[in-house]
């Protein structure tokens, strides 16, 4: 595997959903400097072709199959990173779905529990036991991924969404408060339109893609997900010792 750096070398990482998009793309970005990663999810073959893209490279990966929004999988995937791993110095909470399509009022209720239960308490449930982990073992970094929708834009039909990541946004700045005495150090980063499903509308292809996001992007293009990894894998680093609670968005300049 070859290496830019070993800013993680010999450090233990738990990413979840990671067995595609964003999650695999920072899961293969510490494997790359140098870290131990455990690969977290709720779909095992797409767990195991990130596991295989790690080793592939030369590194050291696990998949954890599991889903953040049940308590027991939670605290059973902090439990076993560090029986597979040695230890749990970073956490990256990426698991989310872009669900409850539609406007607030016609949002069915079990769609809406639905999206709340993964994004906001599946990193709630992931971060209490990630930090009661790291508080106890001399501290760690945690990175959530949050979203442009919500804190800071709103776009029509996907209200459930976005009221999911801008509490994730609060639930990071406050648990960032909390914790940070305890050696816990918490950040978050906030994508724009990034190059994976999630941004593409129905039966869009590549190049209808591209060709909308010159008019809706400022710079001219979707953000890459080695762009997001880059941004997370900082905030983990000890370059970021002096952040805390902070809000990295890479949006390409849509809120600025």
């Amino acid at each position: 595997m070859t290496r830019s750096t070993t800013r993680f070398a010999g450090k233990s990482v738990l990413v979840t959903g990671a067995g595609s998009g964003i999650g695999r793309a920072v899961a293969l970005a510490f494997a790359r400097e140098g870290a131990r990663v455990a690969v977290a999810g709720r779909t095992a073959g797409a767990l195991d072709e990130t596991v295989a893209l790690v080793e592939q490279e030369g590194g050291t990966a696990v998949a954890l199959v599991g889903s953040v929004a049940d308590a027991a999988d939670a605290a059973r995937l902090v439990r076993e990173t560090v029986e597979h791993l040695g230890g749990l110095d970073v956490a990256v909470n990426n698991a989310g779905v872009l669900g409850g399509v539609g406007a607030v009022a016609d949002v069915p209720e079990e769609e809406w529990r639905r999206v709340l239960d993964i994004n906001l308490t599946g990193t709630w449930l992931a971060m209490k036991h990630q930090i009661a982990h790291q508080r106890a073992n001399g501290g760690g970094a945690i990175v959530n991924i949050a979203s442009t929708l919500g804190t800071h834009m709103r776009m029509e039909g996907l209200g459930a969404y976005a009221v999911s990541k801008a509490a994730v946004d609060t639930l990071t700045r406050s648990a960032a408060r909390d914790h940070i005495a305890d050696g816990v150090r918490i950040n978050m980063v906030s994508p724009g339109p990034i190059d994976t499903t999630m941004s593409s509308r129905p039966g869009e292809s590549a190049a209808d893609k591209a060709d909308r996001m010159k008019g809706d992007v400022p710079v001219g293009r979707v953000g890459a997900v080695e762009e997001v990894a880059a941004a997370v894998l900082h905030l983990a680093s000890a370059e970021s010792a002096f952040t805390v609670g902070a809000d990295l968005v890479l949006d390409g300049g849509i809120t600025a």
